[in-house]
C-alpha cells in the first residue's frame, strides 16, 4: 500500500468510525466530509470507491441494523424505535426498512405472521429440493439433501408464518421447468424478501441466458456500480431461489468457477447440464 492508499485508507476508516458513533443524529455528507478534511464531492467519489456504497448508504445500513435489534430484543414500539435510531419519525422508519428489508418494519417485528407459506420436498435433476410459496408467488427454493435443515433454514427467514405443507400451482410450475426447457425463467412469479440493492442484482442474474456464464464484476457494472464487485457476491450468495434465479451462472472473472451456496459440485453439475440443453438445441 502506497503513502496515498494509506492516507486514503486512514480517511475513510475515520468516515466510518465516526458514522458509526453518531448515526443517531444522522449526519449529512457534509459534515462527514468536513471531519476528514475533504471537499463533499471528493469524500464521496473516494468512499464509495473503497466501500462499494455511498455514504449515505452505510449510513443507512447502521441505522437499520440499530433498528432491527430494538424490535427484535425489546418491546420497543415503532416510534421509540424511529427515535433512537435517529430518525423523525415512523414514516422515515417504514420507508428505510421498505428500502433496505424488503418489508415494513411491523412485518419485520412479527417475523411474518400473517404470511401462510406452502412448502414441499422433490427430487430434481440436482438433488432434493425444498420449494416454498405464499399467495404470491415462489419464496423459497433449496437445495439439500437434509430436509429438516432447510426448512429450520426456511422458517428463520419468516419465524412466525403460518406453514403448511402442500404443494400449489407455484411449486407445480417450477417443477416442470426442471423437465423442460429452461428458457422462460421470468414467467413465474416470485415473493422475494430482499433490499434494492439485492433485488437489482437478482434481476440482472435472471437476464443471464441459459449456457452463459457471467462474473460479479460484470454484474456489477450492469447494475451501475462497477466498483461493487464484492458487494454484488454476497447478494448473489443470499439468493434465496435455486435455479430459478441463476446465480450458479456466476463465476470468478479468473474463469474459476467458485463457491455455490447449495455446493460447488452442484453448481458445476448445473453449468454442464445447461450448456448440454443449449448444445442439444441448435
Amino acid at each position: 500500500m502506497n503513502s496515498q492508499e494509506e492516507t486514503n485508507f486512514g480517511r475513510v476508516a475515520s468516515a466510518i468510525h465516526y458514522i458509526n458513533t453518531n448515526f443517531k443524529t444522522q449526519p449529512g455528507l457534509d459534515e462527514i466530509a468536513e471531519k476528514v478534511n475533504l471537499s463533499p464531492f471528493h469524500f464521496q467519489r473516494l468512499f464509495t470507491d473503497w466501500a462499494g456504497v455511498s455514504p449515505k448508504k452505510f449510513l443507512q445500513y447502521l441505522t437499520i441494523a440499530h433498528a432491527k435489534k430494538m424490535l427484535k430484543d425489546s418491546q420497543a414500539t415503532l416510534f421509540d424505535t424511529a427515535f433512537e435510531s435517529g430518525l423523525s419519525g415512523t414514516g422515515r422508519l417504514h420507508d428505510l426498512f421498505i428500502n433496505i428489508e424488503g418489508m415494513t418494519p411491523g412485518e419485520y417485528k412479527n417475523g411474518g405472521e400473517q404470511l401462510h407459506i406452502n412448502y414441499s420436498f422433490a427430487d430434481t435433476l440436482f438433488g432434493r429440493a425444498l420449494i416454498a410459496s405464499t399467495s404470491k408467488g415462489i419464496c423459497y427454493i433449496a437445495l439439500n439433501e437434509d430436509e429438516n435443515a432447510e426448512f429450520g433454514s426456511l422458517k428463520a427467514k419468516f419465524p412466525r408464518a403460518q406453514y403448511q405443507q402442500e404443494t400449489d400451482t407455484f411449486q407445480q410450475e417450477v417443477l416442470q421447468l426442471f423437465v423442460q426447457h429452461w428458457s422462460q425463467p421470468q414467467q413465474l412469479k416470485l415473493h422475494l424478501k430482499g433490499t434494492d440493492f439485492q433485488l437489482k442484482v437478482w434481476e440482472s442474474l435472471l437476464k443471464i441466458p441459459l449456457g452463459r456464464l457471467s462474473t460479479y464484476g460484470s454484474i456489477a457494472g450492469s447494475i451501475g456500480l462497477p466498483s461493487a464487485s464484492r458487494a454484488v457476491g454476497t447478494a448473489v450468495g443470499a439468493n434465496p431461489v435455486a435455479f430459478l434465479i441463476p446465480c450458479h451462472r456466476v463465476i470468478q472473472s479468473t474463469g474459476i468457477f467458485g463457491q455455490y451456496r447449495w455446493g460447488s459440485i452442484r453448481k458445476q453439475a448445473m453449468i454442464g447440464w445447461e450448456a448440454a440443453q443449449l448444445e442439444n438445441n441448435h
